[in-house]
């Protein structure tokens, strides 16, 4: 099979049309070259109309593990096999490729003429081993049905046609009109499709596996937008975020309008969502609704059931227990590892300070029919895990942000002002550090907020349960 390698120079693409690089990497000389004009500006997202040509949707790739082999699926394209060539020494010659499922050899045997040709996600099945194609073509046929489950023999990938003596079989779902992803769990694989979710159990012959819709008219962001931790899967849908704890369920997200009124649905493919069990957390990564490339994450913490979000670009994203870290890759072709000491790394290697903060809701006495005079607060914050540099010790600067009604900004009084010497209208900044006990305070509102915040090199910190002692200081 033939590839197409490229070099861009300005505005300038050649392309290469032959078989691999040389072992330099260079492109060999022998390889028919074609120059291209084109306009860098005019390039537009996936799934957006472009300037040229016919868009498409962003092609994604499935791969599964068999064995020491690879099972790969370019989605709407053919399975291929990538089989691992091992020299003398016991090492892996990763110059061979990868070759289609249908046409591979073991020995004296052939993948039988039934195999899927075109597909949209495999799947090798954790226990039993077989090798499942969702969205691929029928018995005889060359058409994809995007509904349509074929899976191969047990332990066995190259046969595919159904016969008495073995397993091999298929299943067409019945709700929805494509299968998105589908995602392995303990018991079960949870199939996915554009308006339903399904449940697919291994039964044993001669039904081999059984099929129940866990839910419909639900919806799902992608084929990489779906997670399992901790025994429970959660994935992101069009609207809402998802739990499947044994049966689907709404997960109820404090920052669902936020991320959902700004969000590029036409960039669904290229969300993906992982996992940081260290710290308890489902991660998903998307579009803002001005960015054609991946810009936002959101998390939820399972653990304490909160949420939080930020913004950073990642192209792919790895929690393995076999790794310390978890690990992410960058828009600038880089591998990074996360959880990984206490300040960040600049592309230019510069160490610089993590700006790391965290806010309340607003809070009140009495139903807000009284200002609240706050006199007194006690932070409890711990460094744990610092390594400030000396001889600088590491602290958090507390905001209390009072305001006077709903709506208002914080720190700003409403007209009239209170016609007192005493009146602490505006935002009070207090440094805390390792043993501060008590900070004194003097300010008022109809509301409170507090904001915890850090910008220091080697900083880490964990907030407790801060105590803020407010008492009734009138109606106006």
């Amino acid at each position: 099979m033939d590839q197409e390698l490229a070099t861009y120079s300005g505005n300038t693409a050649t392309i290469f049309t032959g078989t691999s690089r040389g072992a330099d990497g260079t492109v060999p000389a022998s390889h028919t070259a074609n120059t291209i004009v084109y306009n860098a500006s005019s390039f537009t997202g996936w799934g957006q109309s472009a300037a040229f040509g016919i868009p498409q949707q962003l092609r994604l790739w499935s791969e599964t593990n068999y064995g020491d082999y690879l099972i790969i699926n370019p989605r709407g394209g053919a399975l291929y096999m990538w089989v691992p060539v091992y020299s003398g020494a016991g090492n892996i010659l990763f110059g061979t490729r990868a070759q289609l499922l249908s046409s591979t050899s073991s020995g004296i045997y052939q993948t039988d003429t039934s195999c899927p040709t075109i597909a949209n996600y495999v799947m090798v099945s954790d226990s039993s081993r077989f090798v499942i194609a969702f969205g691929c073509n029928d018995y005889g046929q060359t058409e994809q049905d995007p509904l349509l489950i074929r899976w191969s023999a047990q332990e066995d990938y190259q046969v595919w046609e159904p016969a008495a003596t073995n397993q091999a079989g298929s299943f067409r779902l019945s709700s929805g009109s494509t299968i998105i992803t589908a995602q392995q769990t303990r018991q079960e694989i949870l199939v996915f499709t554009d308006a339903a979710v399904f449940s697919m159990q291994y039964l044993g012959p001669p039904f081999v596996w059984g099929f129940n819709i866990l839910s419909d008219n639900i919806s799902i962001a992608g084929p990489n937008a779906v997670a399992t931790a901790n025994n429970i899967t959660y994935w992101m849908g069009k609207d809402k975020f998802y739990a499947y704890t044994g049966r689907v369920e709404t997960l109820p997200c404090a920052l669902r309008q936020f991320v959902f009124n700004d969000i590029n649905l036409e960039q669904s493919f290229q969300f993906f969502a992982g996992t940081n069990e260290g710290y308890s957390e489902v991660w998903w990564y998307y579009c803002s609704a001005n960015s054609t490339v991946v810009d936002r994450y959101v998390v939820y913490n399972y653990l304490d059931q909160v949420w939080y979000y930020g913004t950073l670009g990642r192209t792919a994203w790895l929690d393995s227990g076999l790794r310390e870290y978890p690990m992410g890759a960058t828009y600038s072709h880089t591998i990074v590892s996360h959880e990984n000491g206490n300040d960040d790394v600049e592309v230019t290697g510069q160490v610089v300070p993590i700006n790391a903060y965290i806010q309340s809701s607003d809070f009140d006495i009495g139903e807000g029919h009284n200002f609240g005079f706050v006199w007194r607060m006690i932070p409890d914050i711990t460094f744990d895990g610092s390594s400030t540099p000396a001889p600088a010790t590491p602290e958090v600067t507390f905001a209390i942000r009072p305001r006077q009604n709903p709506g208002a900004p914080y720190g700003v009084a409403d007209t009239p002002t209170v016609a007192s010497t005493q009146s602490y209208n505006g935002t009070r900044y207090y440094t805390v550090q390792e043993f501060t006990e008590i900070v004194y305070t003097r300010l008022r509102g109809r509301q409170m907020a507090f904001k915890v915040s850090s910008n220091q090199l080697g900083c880490a910190w964990q907030l407790g349960v801060p105590r803020i002692d407010v008492r009734a200081d009138g109606r106006r």
